[in-house]
């Protein structure tokens, strides 16, 4: 059923509604979506963004200071009941826009109308966006890296215990718990790397571009943009338009490659603890039970953190199918945003998880041992072959035939490991020159 509303379920009206215009109900519902409750998500960002507006516009002599001072208290209020919970960011709004500017007339009358004056719904959500995409990438960093500190940990209490090394999934060449545990270090660092250079990428201030052409006012942008900790401006209002999807893009992008990181770990642990391998017991916290199987214990946030991997990729997907739009804003853009907060709300919360369940596993570095046979070192012979001055093809050739006759009391895996030299490999882990890396 349809009728004529103002788009806001009896609540405050949109910024954009005009007198004696109105829309039909199932329309504004179409076109509104779950705006205000991914609202939610921004609006503290949007109320800083507004704060720093209004700032720049008292510096410019189009807010009085008294009013200005107002309105800044007034936000500031907001913000604390935002937090508290006590006021609720719902329905009667059209979105965190019309929520803002709804409680400062309602508290403030006049001066609350011009808080509006030089900017565009376009660019406050474009710079709400911006400082919560910032945001996010900081937070994720910070777990990439408390994640690689973790994986560091482990690699260094057990950086020459011998372990399978796999190809293929199958049994390849000796190597170590510190080696494979040294890979995820290094994994989360380059990760954390990736949200810094994301972060730099996108630090540009959009605010003061309006709807995507300018305003005819000497907006304060520099002073805005330095308020709110941009490194710089988005010059041209056009590109800062057209960078709408593009930026949420490569946030989730960057937060996808850290996704493969903890799919890769998630992986290997469900992987190594099943009985067949035996390498690995998650912690208590970290497993489930079975409802009709009394000895089961199920890798559950092991399997559940692999799969989370998918709902990121999903959403970068979603957002490519969105871009590539003709120059100037389009309603498209709104797709984006769902995406966005789905992709960070996953990721944030797998990425939480992982220090711990690293930290709490258990493994079992016996079996680990046990479980190489003596086809594993016919690398080792070959290698030794090539160092007493054989062709290496010939020595490949030679070591594939002694496979069969090799005597599994001849295959040392400590001395195997322990004589794998090369940078980076298991006797030379360089785990000083990660740890460097993942400092913070």
């Amino acid at each position: 059923m349809s009728g004529p509303a103002d788009g806001s379920g009896g609540g405050a009206s949109p910024l954009w509604a005009k007198p004696g215009a109105a829309v039909e109900a199932d329309a504004m519902a179409f076109m509104s979506r779950d705006d205000v409750i991914l609202d939610r998500e921004l609006f503290p960002f949007d109320i800083r963004a507004t704060r720093a507006h209004v700032k720049g516009l008292v510096s410019i002599e189009l807010i009085e200071a008294e009013d200005g001072d107002r309105i800044d208290a007034a936000l500031a209020e907001l913000d604390a009941l935002f937090a508290s919970g006590d006021f609720v960011l719902d329905e009667r709004f059209e979105d965190g826009h019309t929520a803002i500017e709804s409680f400062l007339v309602e508290k403030l009358g006049e001066a609350g109308k011009r808080v509006h004056l030089g900017r565009s719904r376009n660019d406050q959500v474009a710079v709400a966006l911006r400082l919560y995409m910032l945001d996010v990438l900081d937070r994720a960093r910070a777990s990439c890296l408390a994640i690689g500190r973790a994986a560091l940990g482990v690699a260094r209490a057990h950086e020459l215990d011998p372990m399978p090394g796999y190809t293929h999934l199958q049994r390849a060449v000796p190597s170590t718990v510190g080696l494979w545990m040294g890979s995820f270090a290094e994994g989360f660092a380059d990760c954390a790397e990736l949200c810094a250079l994301t972060r730099s990428w996108l630090d540009a201030s959009p605010l003061g571009t309006a709807a995507g052409y300018g305003v005819n006012l000497p907006l304060a942008r520099t002073r805005v943009a330095d308020d709110l900790g941009f490194a710089r401006l988005q010059i041209n209002p056009m590109a800062a338009q057209s960078s709408r999807g593009r930026l949420e893009h490569q946030v989730v992008a960057t937060l996808w490659q850290a996704m493969q990181e903890v799919r890769r770990l998630a992986w290997d642990y469900s992987l190594f603890s099943a009985e067949e391998f035996g390498f690995v017991t998650l912690g208590p916290g970290f497993v489930t039970g079975s409802s009709i199987m009394p000895n089961k214990k199920n890798p559950d946030m092991a399997e559940l953190l692999r799969a989370s991997a998918a709902v990121v990729g999903g959403a970068m997907g979603e957002i490519q199918q969105a871009m590539s739009l003709p120059s100037g804003y389009h309603r498209d853009l709104q797709i984006t945003k769902p995406a966005l907060v789905r992709a960070v709300k996953v990721s944030l919360e797998a990425l939480a998880h992982i220090p711990r369940l690293i930290e709490t596993a258990t493994l079992h570095t016996g079996r680990m041992r046990t479980a190489m046979d003596p086809a594993m070192f016919a690398t080792d012979h070959a290698v030794k072959l090539a160092g007493e001055g054989v062709p290496f093809r010939d020595a490949y050739g030679r070591a594939a035939e002694a496979i069969a006759g090799m005597d599994a009391d001849a295959c040392d895996a400590d001395a195997s490991v322990r004589s794998r030299v090369s940078p980076g490999g298991c006797a030379a882990l360089m785990l000083d020159e990660i740890e460097a890396r993942l400092a913070d």
